[in-house]
């Protein structure tokens, strides 16, 4: 069975890459449209142009949107304590780089400490 290609608003993603700026503003949802035409800011900038490069680049703008030229790019999120590598699947545009980087992990709970339960409290230590 063959793969269904991927579409944005049913345009394709070399349609998407080929778009100027401000037409694919106009795709996006109303808050990140507002938040891109305020213009893309001198960090977000740095980040784009090493990704054009296809230099590795290390990033802590977990608000920043995900673009078309973004796209199958590896790029490094920080989530608080770490970089955290991410790929760029087609799927993820319009997004925030934050969403698909977590800043809290899982809570794994194991048994109960001594003085956890009043039972627990009577056992010998030993």
């Amino acid at each position: 069975m063959a793969r269904k290609e991927f579409t944005y608003r049913g345009k394709t993603l070399g349609e998407l890459q080929a778009m100027s700026y401000k037409e694919f503003c106009g795709l996006l949802p109303s808050r990140q449209r507002r938040s891109l035409k305020q213009g893309v800011q001198e960090m977000q900038k740095k980040v784009l142009e090493k990704l054009k490069k296809g230099k590795p680049a290390k990033t802590h703008l977990r608000a920043m949107i995900i673009l078309p030229e973004m796209v199958n790019r590896t790029i490094r999120v920080h989530n608080g304590k770490e970089f955290i590598p991410m790929t760029i699947m087609p799927e993820m545009l319009g997004h925030y780089l934050g969403e698909f980087i977590f800043t809290r992990k899982r809570v794994q709970h194991h048994a109960p400490g001594i003085g956890a339960t009043r039972s627990s409290a009577s056992l010998s230590v030993k």
